[in-house]
Formats: structure tokens, sequence, C-alpha cells
């Protein structure tokens, strides 16, 4: 296919609908900029009527609503369920304008009616204290994507269009946002995506030139070489450029048209006739000059075209009056009297392009996930618990065991298509390949006879990439679906911050009675800090827990489930959750099997407990100390050490306690699985000491606690920054987290043990240094080491 396209015949009347529109959707954006009174200039402005803060960007607003405009007559006139994800969010002056214009606005907030009343509350609340946001939030009707960190647009609308056949994303991509890693990344995800089971994505791909500051590089690239790179992409771009209105609204008009009918002609080969071929999809490059229509020179400085339009234009409109002067022209040049009438009702002209209930942009369900979102079909876990005879006393792969159970949730939506596991090319790895009995990986590129389990319509998605993950997941759970990202736990950090703005999303939704909740943005954190031993240091890193901690209270929830049957307890939990980030921390080695599913059941509902068994409590005191643990690799080393006590320190009462939801350290006030102060010393006691044996950082541990009244008693071992390639024991004794370390801290720490058990505590360091020369000479741990089971 060429770039070459015929603009359709658009009739005088069609072109003045079309114009008309887009000159009352730059009216309002600029409106929202600078008024708080006077919206349809009934007299001349004076400075009152300007707010005393102007915010916004104005920039790329002209070419977001040209979009908008364009994308409204192809959804009315073929009837295409539609969405966009308008990359540069920070245009939200747009997306509120059409908002408001189309009527979802209105129906969403009625207090901000489609009148001079509304009009006016429409623009005062934009960026004013008590309004709403700058951005594309998620207070704007018909969003999934705030945009206010760019990168993301792309993989949010493919993530979008994956198993909703039926619809049409729109993603306009900034040309600043272009020179994004991810958003470089996200081009691939064309061959991701199946005709015959997605829907499309169309990008449109805005060139206005200017960053905030400094020229973009794709629109400073010669034409061929831009035209080369998309097509290596594998989009077959199709061009609008201009600044005259008519020529481009002609040009875009037939741009849309050509590009939904190359589209529906792929989907229709692929979906009748078998074709198998991997389409060149269509897209857009539009060029239009930046802050298009807005004032072309400021205090003798050019400023339409220029990055100097990126935000307020006319900064100084309530103390200089040639500023003021400007402003009204500006917003007399769309000639608003024609746009709305006399009591601020958009004339049926304005309107003419506007689809109608749910087709509208605004209104459509696919930006209000929750409305198409149903409850995702686990199997009971009982067909996957491993059997527990007595605790330690056989061992399982926990995340090859959860894969059996995603396998079964695989396969149960088989027919509806509403659930994903995504990534970065570790699915098998991650001992999850049992899902691979039920679906494959989505591969539409080239493949070969050596290939395994790549399908068409798979619903596994690897792709070495967690910020494509990370990008698709998001996109997929906020148009109504469900999923897991599977990742090796150093690695995570990637989509720090893509995570962070998720959670704000989620926050904010939160607080919105008309978002409906969306299914929970799940984390399996596996291949581990404690058995990276074989990849090193560089794979050895648990701090994505502390960032994600650090986040909204009612959004965040860590878990650390300690051997097979807790995670499949856990991860049933937040695979029906709602509205949360989970984060499940888990091993994929073999690991002792602690808990029956039952117990695992109790102990993950309370999210942390004393396991009576692992102790030396005889109910009658106290104990002297308390071993708490947190992670499968440490609750292993602490119940070592408990057992180690039981033999060489029989009178001394040991509570161990088992820690699977992070956040139960917390106080209750910070935090809504905290655990009151009384449960928490009931737990721990008040003045007894605490040796913790925590998966992560230890200072975590302490930052959650050290409001406790124990705190001063709390002594925590975790990963200090030690790792290299060496043996798994190794590892803990490295960082301090072994049992015979743990036990040293134990005699250490409980008052007047010091000097009855000498012997035993010389020991413990002896052993240690016995370790150091074994594995430098046999390359393995000790025998004891490996060789330990439970005998309590």
């Amino acid at each position: 296919m060429s770039d070459t396209h015929t603009p359709p015949a658009l009739s005088g009347q069609e072109l003045a609908a079309l114009d008309a529109h887009w000159r009352a959707a730059n009216y309002l954006a600029v409106g929202q900029i600078y008024l708080m009174a006077n919206p349809l200039l009934t007299r001349p402005l004076t400075p009152g009527d300007i707010k005393p803060r102007l915010l916004g960007h104005w920039g790329t607003s002209p070419g977001l609503n040209l979009v908008h405009t364009h994308l409204n007559r192809v959804v009315k006139d073929r009837g295409i369920e539609a969405l966009c994800v308008w990359g540069p969010g920070h245009g939200g002056p747009a997306v509120l304008a059409n908002a408001w214009l189309e009527g979802s606005y209105s129906e969403t907030y009625p207090d901000v009616p489609r009148t001079t009343e509304g009009m006016g509350r429409l623009f005062k609340q934009f960026s004013f204290p008590g309004g709403v946001p700058s951005h594309v939030a998620p207070e704007t009707p018909g969003s999934i994507h705030e945009g206010g960190e760019l990168g993301y647009a792309l993989t949010h609308a493919y993530g979008a269009a994956f198993d909703h056949p039926g619809l049409l994303v729109t993603c306009v991509v900034g040309d600043g946002e272009a020179e994004t890693g991810p958003l470089a990344a996200s081009w691939h995800s064309d061959k991701f995506l199946d005709p015959v089971y997605d829907g499309a994505v169309l990008p449109v791909l805005h060139l206005n030139g200017y960053k905030i500051a400094n020229p973009t590089v794709l629109a400073r690239l010669p034409e061929e070489e831009l035209d080369q790179l998309l097509r290596g992409y594998g989009h077959d771009p199709l061009y609008v450029t201009g600044d005259d209105p008519a020529t481009v609204h002609r040009a875009m008009a037939g741009a849309m048209d050509t590009a939904v009918e190359r589209i529906t002609a792929y989907q229709r080969a692929a979906r009748e006739d078998g074709a198998t071929e991997r389409p060149r999809w269509p897209m857009i490059v539009l060029r239009t000059p930046k802050g298009w229509t807005g004032p072309k020179e400021v205090d003798g400085l050019p400023v339409e075209g220029t990055w100097r339009s990126h935000q307020v234009p006319l900064s100084g409109v309530r103390d200089n009056p040639e500023h003021l002067r400007q402003l009204e022209a500006w917003l007399r040049s769309y000639r608003p009297e024609e746009l709305f009438d006399a009591d601020g009702r958009p004339t049926e002209q304005v309107l003419a392009c506007v689809p109608e209930g749910t087709a509208r942009l605004g209104s459509t369900p696919y930006a209000n996930g929750g409305l198409l979102l149903r409850d995702l079909p686990v199997p009971p876990l009982e067909d996957h618990a491993v059997r527990v005879d007595r605790p330690g006393s056989a061992s399982h792969s926990p995340t090859q065991v959860l894969g059996g159970l995603l396998e079964g949730v695989m396969a149960a939506t088989a027919e509806r298509r509403d659930f994903r596991v995504v990534g970065p090319d570790e699915t098998a790895s991650n001992r999850l390949q049992a899902l691979y009995r039920a679906t494959g990986k989505a591969w539409q590129a080239q493949t070969l006879p050596t290939d395994e389990h790549l399908a068409r319509d798979g619903r596994v998605m690897e792709v070495l990439s967690e910020h494509l993950c990370q990008g698709w997941l998001e996109g997929y759970l906020l148009t109504g679906r469900h999923g897991l990202f599977s990742s090796y736990e150093a690695f995570a950090h990637i989509v720090d911050s893509m995570v962070n703005q998720h959670i704000k999303w989620l926050r904010t939704s939160r607080r919105l009675p008309w978002r409906l909740p969306i299914a929970s943005l799940n984390y399996l954190l596996t291949s581990h800090v404690w058995r990276q031993d074989h990849n090193g240091f560089s794979h050895q890193d648990p701090g994505f827990v502390d960032h994600i901690l650090n986040k909204s209270p009612e959004v965040v929830r860590v878990y650390l489930p300690p051997d097979a049957n807790t995670l499949l307890s856990v991860a049933d939990h937040a695979l029906r959750s709602r509205d949360y980030v989970n984060v499940i921390v888990a091993g994929k080695q073999p690991t002792f099997d602690w808990l029956t599913l039952e117990e695992a059941r109790a102990h993950c509902a309370r999210g942390a407990g004393a396991w009576e068994w692992a102790g030396t409590e005889d109910g009658s005191r106290e104990p002297d100390v308390v071993l708490g643990c947190a992670g499968d690799v440490p609750t292993q080393e602490v119940l070592a050490a408990a057992d180690l006590l039981r033999r060489h320190l029989p009178e001394l009462a040991v509570r161990v306690v088992n820690v699977v939801d992070i956040a139960r350290m917390l106080p209750h006030e910070e935090h809504p699985h905290g655990m009151p102060d009384s449960e928490y010393d009931a737990l721990f006691t008040r003045d007894k000491p605490v040796i913790f044996a925590y998966h992560g950082y230890p200072w975590l541990i302490h930052r959650l606690a050290y409001r406790r009244a124990g705190h001063a008693n709390l002594h925590v071992r975790g990963y200090k920054e030690e790792g290299t390639t060496t043996t798994p024991f190794d590892m803990v004794v490295r960082n301090d987290l072994d049992r015979y370390r743990l036990v040293m801290d134990v005699i250490d720490r409980v008052p007047g043990l010091g000097v009855r058990a000498v012997a035993v505590r010389q020991a413990m360091p002896d052993v240690r240094t016995r370790h150091h020369a074994w594995i430098r000479e046999h390359g393995v741990d000790l025998p004891e080491v490996e060789e330990w089971s439970w005998s309590g």
C-alpha cells in the first residue's frame, strides 16, 4: 500500500461543520486556560475576567482538537466503536472541551451543563483550586491515559485493543513523547496484534515541531528518512500537512477514511478469508504548527509554530493591556457568536459531526472498564494445592504450582478472552509454563520450525521490554479485563515510574463514583534476590516493594507467601480483587511446604501470625524471644534457627511469627491492613527481643514499625547489597540472614542468655567459617545445609 490517499469530496456544508466544531473546541480550550468570568465575551474583557494564575498547555491543543473532530466524523458515519488515547495528555483543555461539546461531560458532571453558566464553570475549574487537573486525568470522561509522564500512550492503546475485536483505538503520539524509550519500543506492538481476535490501533503521530523549549527529533528528520523509519516499524503512513484549515480538514478526512478502510480490509481478510500475513497497519502523520490559530507574535517574538506556544502564549494578561487586547482578539477570531447560541449551547452545526450515546468518545464504556468487567473464573484451589502431611516434609516450586492455577484461569476464559499474562521473555523461566497447555504466546511476526508455543491468538505475551508489558497490561485492565505481570524481581524497577502513574490513577478513580472498579494490577516477582546466585549481583535487588509501599495505602498491597499453598491463597485473592496494585514475591525454586491449604487460607487472612508448631512456648509465660520472618528464604532460615535453638537451648521459649501481608507491620491508622497496637503487641510483645528475617532491605521493616512500643527491641536482618555469583546459602551468609547469624542474634539479645550459652555462641561463627572454606573447595553448600529439613 502507498502513502497516497484521495480526500473525500467534502461538501461545503460538511467542511463548514467540521471547521465549526474544531473552532468551538479551540475556543473552549483557550477559555479554560485564561478565563474565570465572561465566558461568551458578552462584554469586553477586563483583568478581572482573567485567572490570577495562568496554567495549561495551548501548543498541542489545536492538533488534539483536530483529531477529535475528525474521529467524531468517522465514528458517526461508519458506526465504529472507538476509544482515543491522548498521548499529549497535558493538552487537557482540548479533551475537556470536546467532552463538554458532545454532552458527555455534562452528563457526568451535571453541575457543568452545556449553558453559559456551565461554560463558565468549565473555564474556571480548569487548573484552579478545587477544580480539575490540567491533564487528561481520571476526572476526564473518555480517558484511560493521564499523559503527564510521556512514553506510554501507544502501549496503552494496544493494551486496550487486545481482545476487543470491534474496537478502533486511535492514539495521538506527540513528537516530544516519540523521543522516549518506551514509546520507541511501542511501535513493535503491531507484531503482537491479532487481526482476528483483537481490535485495531490507529496511531496519529502529531508533529508540531517542538517540545517545551527545543525542536523535536522526528519533526526535523527529512521526510524520506521519517517515512523509512515508520515503514521499518511495520506501518503504512498517511501524511497530513498544512496550516490552512480548509486544506487540512480535507486531507485529514481523507486520511481517516483511508485508514479505516484499510483496517477493515485487513480484518476482513483475516477473519473471513483466513489470511495470515502480518498487516502493515496504517498510521497518520499529522504535521501542523504548534499553537496553531493562536497569537502569531507576542512582544515582538514569534509564537505560533514555535516552542513559545507550548504553554501560555500570553502570560501577562492581567497586567499588560496589550496582552489583554491580544487575548480578546484571539478568542473572537473563532467567532463564538456562530458556535454557541445566546444561552451558551453549541449550535446544530457544531454538533453535526458528533455521534450519539455511548459512541461519543467521552461516553464510551471502554474508557470506564468497570462497566465491562466480569468476575474472573478462578478454579478451586483444592484442585491445585499440594498435600502437606506435616510442616517441611516435602517441597515444591511455588510458582510451578501457581502455573497450574493460571492454566485453569486461562482455559476458563478461552471463549471470553479477558485474561492475559505478560512478562519479559520469562514465563517458562519463572515456572509458569503450564499456561502453554491452555494458550500460546502472542506472535504475528515470522515463525521458524524450531519455535515453540507461538500462536497468533495467544494470550501469554512476552516481549523483552518491561515497559511494554506494563503498558499493555494497564491498557488491558483499564478497558475491563484481568491479567498478571510476571517478572524477575530485580527488573520490576524498570517500571517504577509507570506503576506510580497507575497507582495515582487508581487512587483518583476511587474518589469518582462514576468510575467503576477495575481488576487489580497484579505483579508476580520471582527469580528473586536470594535465588539469583547464578546470575549474580546485577540480578539481586528486592527494592520494588519499598517503592510500592511509599504509595497510596488505599491502593497498594504487598504479599510474601512462604510456600506453595500460601502463594495459591494470595494469588486467588489478588486475581479476584479490584482497584489495587498487588505485589506478590515468591520463589520459583523448590521450597519446603509448611502449611496445608486450609492453614494457608487462615494464615493469609490474618496476614501475620504465630506458628505454634515452630516455636517452643508452653503458654504459661511470654516468650523469651520472637523470631519473625517474611519471605520464603527468610522463613526457611528462621525455622532452621528455631531448630538449632530447640536442640541447643531447649529451655528457651521461642515464638515464630510469619508475616505474609507486609503492610500488617504498619499501624492501622496508616494502612487499611495495618495492625492495631494491641494486636501487634500481642504478637510481637512490647518488650521482648524480636529478631526479624526479612526478604528485602531491612530498613523497610524498621520504617514500617518505628512507632510500635517494642521498636527498640526490633532487630532486622535482610538484604544489604552483598551479592555475587555464588551458592544459594552463601547469599544469606553474605547478608547475615543465615540461621547461624540468627542464633547469634538471639543469644546476644536475650538478657542473661549470653553467659549461659557461650559454647553455642562460639559454635555458630565456626560453622560460617567452615562454610566459606567448603564452598570454595566444593562449589556447593555444606551437607548439613543442603540436607536440612524441619524436625520439630
